[in-house]
């Protein structure tokens, strides 16, 4: 199978590498000559674990490739991926310029029967708009080249998204053409002949997909936030709450764990594009916008927090664990680390903080704050001088680190827990005074 996948970022750069270790033959097409060139080095512009490997293992029996020559890509594929970027613009809405761009490209090239795969989590409609733009161009070309469109949406987890690509736990594919899933079953047959969840259905519905899945779960990360605040002034404990419910298979226990909030890139946006989708038809997403307004809560919640409990922040100095939105990636795309760094900062506090991979990231977004942090080598240098910890990030390196360690280089011994990682570790209630997220407990060191 030949198969091109147009765009290099985090979902298609996964998507063309998993293709190629199914046995495809894939060119990765970008318009950044500079990333096109790392990637033929070998290296990766993104953090992914067990990505690199996989690159390298088909870049040597040569079924995967990179270039900035979208023609020649589109004429040698049978299936093309649409994989580009559809940022949040400022009223929620998702931007489609990038997916609606390629659609012209490709109907400018287009030379034979293909299939075209939305692979970018697109608004309800998308598909649609993606086919008359193609056959607007084929028409401008007085030609007649048949082709089909279809939605296959992503549900990649960040930091485990190989083995989501190599062991996906459904496949969906929106098309109503019976030529079109044939062909998309072939692209998948590994997964085909596993046994894997194939749902298909049609275009809208393909689409629809993606977005009420990602909000659903958002929906259940603010419900269980939301509980923890309230856990903790009634002097509940949210994680065994949290347990009994998961107890109930109506239920399950996924996605119940109280935090900072959510953040990525994909819920913050997806949650947004569906409440703006729904505005569109002349439908209130009453659950979803309030989600949306309990996680920008949760993120103030955790800053209102510090603050009460060790005062007026001005000059306090608070060592930072982890910065981007989930362990494992280098991402900081709405990760709740900024707003309450942000929040922090603005109470006059100075931040030492640390990150095992998102600091490159971090430096950017938070430059207007460049004054206030200082970013650290290590883990336990955030402790130097510091008066408070702030666990943001849970980082499997940080739950083995040498408390007595950490204590020692702080000038007072405050540790805010945002991710619980600690929370079961009496050893850390005789070092500090400890704050988890979701439980009334103080401890008396």
């Amino acid at each position: 199978m030949k198969i091109t996948v147009i765009g290099t970022g985090y979902v298609g750069l996964v998507q063309g590498i998993i293709m190629s270790e199914f046995g495809s033959e894939v060119i990765c097409v970008d318009k950044s000559q500079e990333k096109i060139e790392i990637l033929n080095k070998g290296e990766l512009p993104i953090y992914e674990p067990g990505l690199a490997e996989l690159l390298h293992k088909n870049q040597k029996a040569k079924r995967i490739s990179f270039t900035t020559d979208i023609e020649k890509a589109i004429k040698k594929s049978e299936v093309i991926f649409i994989a580009v970027g559809t940022p949040a613009m400022e009223d929620g809405s998702a931007d489609l310029s990038a997916v609606l761009n390629v659609a012209e490209e490709i109907g400018e090239y287009i030379n034979s029967y293909k299939v075209i795969v939305d692979k970018s989590t697109v608004p309800v409609g998308t598909g649609r708009k993606v086919i008359n733009i193609i056959k607007e161009k084929i028409k401008n070309r007085n030609e007649n080249i048949d082709f089909d469109v279809v939605s296959n949406p992503e549900f990649l987890r960040e930091g485990k998204a190989v083995n989501d690509c190599l062991r996906p736990n459904r496949i969906v594919i929106g098309t109503e053409s019976e030529k079109a899933k044939e062909i998309m079953s072939k692209v998948y047959n590994v997964l085909y002949i596993n046994a894997t969840p194939f749902l298909f259905t049609n275009l809208e519905t393909a689409e629809m997909i993606k977005y009420a899945s990602n909000a659903f779960l958002a929906v259940k990360i603010s419900f269980i936030n939301e509980i923890a605040l309230l856990a903790e002034k009634v002097g509940a404990n949210t994680q065994e709450i949290a347990r009994a419910m998961g107890m109930d298979g109506r239920i399950s226990p996924k996605f119940l764990h109280c935090g900072a909030g959510y953040g990525g890139s994909c819920f913050p946006k997806d949650t947004k594009a569906i409440v703006e989708i729904g505005k569109e038809y002349g439908e209130d997403m009453y659950v979803i916008s309030a989600a949306i307004a309990a996680n920008e809560k949760q993120k103030k919640k955790m800053v209102e927090k510090i603050k009460n409990i060790i005062g007026n922040l001005s000059g306090k100095v608070i060592g930072v664990l982890g910065l981007s939105f989930k362990p494992d990636t280098d991402d900081m795309r709405d990760a709740p680390s900024i707003d309450i760094i942000e929040g922090l900062i603005k109470e006059g506090a100075k931040i030492q903080a640390y990150c095992p991979e998102g600091i490159k990231e971090a430096i950017w977004r938070l430059q207007d704050y460049e004054d206030n942090i200082i970013y650290c080598a290590d883990e336990y240098s955030i402790a130097n001088g510091a008066d408070a910890i702030v666990l943001m990030t849970e980082w499997n390196q940080f739950r083995g680190m040498d408390l007595k360690r950490l204590r020692k280089r702080m000038k007072d011994n405050y540790y805010f827990d945002l991710r619980n990682i600690n929370i079961k570790n009496e050893k850390i209630r005789e070092c500090f005074k400890y704050y988890p997220t979701g439980e009334k407990y103080v401890t008396s060191a």
